[in-house]
């Protein structure tokens, strides 16, 4: 009899598995890789919304606890995940300027914004109205992360699709092809949709995709921010994006997402530059912004744990100490992540 069955191994499902293993308790992982958005992200951590100069939801918290949780990784698994580097948020106006320092006095970004203009130095950018730095931020090799992670894991991890019709639900356990657990804990981001348990639950995906870009001239060595997200890889390498397509659900790259991510790119860069690769996922959005945490509300001993957007890597290790704490220690679920804020409502709950 194992404790637990986590379906879905990405950002959530590597999280709950950390948890669990802190926690002494047994389990297997099924992963169909049918779910890319955790592979392909730029796995940026980063409090700051810099769309509107707003502090992003509990950032300062998510931020304290991910940290820690990657750099314990690193050693466990002797491999470089954490990158940390500046991102620029690239000007357009004068009133963006103007904006920055009115949202240096809020005090939730008071730490994570450079009080200085950064003039732009570089001649192959196109920044007449400069930068203002954005401090504390990087980013995770998610890739990397969840590919050494399934080697870590080789023997409880069963490649294959899980078949929902074939999971057995007993009265105080589950059987599933001759497995036996307590537990189980969908982790599965936008394959959730299909999930004939959870799919209720509001998930809006939407697709992003981001394309790499090779350019011996441009020598940047921080992030921008502007119409698009610039990320220097190394070796002249910069991966750039992301789009938000909330209508194709498709798991291919588009030609048209292609097309405007290098229309934008041309605005900000004046060398040249090459596409060199091109990928594309979709993310677990909810509909308010908030993770998909929780219980079953007729079968308690099925759980979930979804709906982190883009901000997977911030928000990943928190949601899952909040689940098994719910679980194993019977603590209250945030009502923001509980999927309860949606259970009464599908199910008449009062």
């Amino acid at each position: 009899m194992l404790d637990y069955i986590i379906v879905g191994l990405g950002l959530s499902g590597l999280a709950v598995a950390e948890e669990l293993e802190k926690r002494n308790k047994s389990f297997v992982i099924f992963e169909d890789n049918s779910q890319r958005s955790s592979y392909v992200a730029g796995g940026i951590f980063n409090p700051v919304i810099l769309k509107r100069f707003t502090p992003a939801w509990n950032a300062a918290e998510q931020l304290e606890k991910a940290l820690p949780f990657y750099g314990s990784l690193e050693r466990k698994l002797n491999v470089k995940l954490i990158y940390e580097w500046n991102i620029y948020r690239r000007f357009h106006s004068i009133e963006e300027q103007n904006e920055w320092f009115v949202a240096l006095d809020k005090p939730k970004l008071s730490s994570f914004l450079h009080p200085e203009i950064i003039k732009n130095s570089n001649p192959n950018l196109n920044a007449e109205f400069s930068f203002g730095k954005v401090l504390r931020t990087g980013n995770i090799a998610t890739e990397n992360l969840l590919n050494n992670y399934k080697s870590y894991l080789k023997e409880v991890l069963i490649e294959e699709r899980f078949k929902y019709l074939e999971l057995k639900i007993e009265q105080d356990y589950f059987e599933y092809r001759g497995l036996r657990s307590k537990r189980i804990i969908f982790c599965e981001g936008f394959g959730l949709k299909k999930n004939p348990f959870f799919n209720y639950l509001p998930l809006r995906g939407n697709k992003g995709e981001y394309i790499t870009i090779h350019s011996e001239e441009l020598k940047v060595d921080f992030a921008i921010k502007s119409s698009v997200f610039l990320m220097p890889l190394g070796n002249n390498l910069y991966k750039a994006g992301a789009t938000y397509d909330h209508i194709d659900k498709t798991p291919e790259i588009t030609t048209g997402a292609r097309e405007r991510l290098v229309n934008e790119l041309k605005k900000l860069i004046k060398c040249d530059f090459e596409v060199v690769d091109q990928v594309a996922g979709i993310r677990p959005a909810v509909s308010d912004r908030r993770p998909l945490v929780g219980s079953h509300p007729e079968i308690e001993n099925m759980h979930c744990c979804n709906g982190f957007g883009s901000r997977g890597v911030l928000i990943a290790p928190v949601m899952a100490t909040a689940l098994l704490n719910n679980i194993l220690e019977e603590t209250s679920l945030d009502p923001e992540i509980d999927l309860a804020r949606f259970t009464k409502k599908h199910y008449n709950i009062n």
